[in-house]
């Protein structure tokens, strides 16, 4: 049962580096967008929602009567 043996030390280090590494790139594909592609992305979503209530029925204020 022979192994290749492994510095505890350095592998713990480079887990690390590559926990960071996998954050960091969350984090530019979370925060790393220029201000004209957050304008553009409210915009649409702006439109979106818009569109989405002009087709909505509007409810009328009384509760429903009920007929006998």
């Amino acid at each position: 049962m022979s192994g290749d043996v492994v510095n505890l030390r350095q592998f713990r280090k480079q887990k690390a580096r590559s926990d960071k590494e996998k954050q960091a790139e969350q984090n530019r594909l979370t925060f790393g967008r220029t201000k004209a592609e957050k304008t553009l992305t409210r915009a649409l979503n702006e439109k979106a929602e818009k569109t989405l209530d002009q087709g909505r029925l509007e409810q009328s204020e009384r509760p429903d009567e009920t007929k006998d």
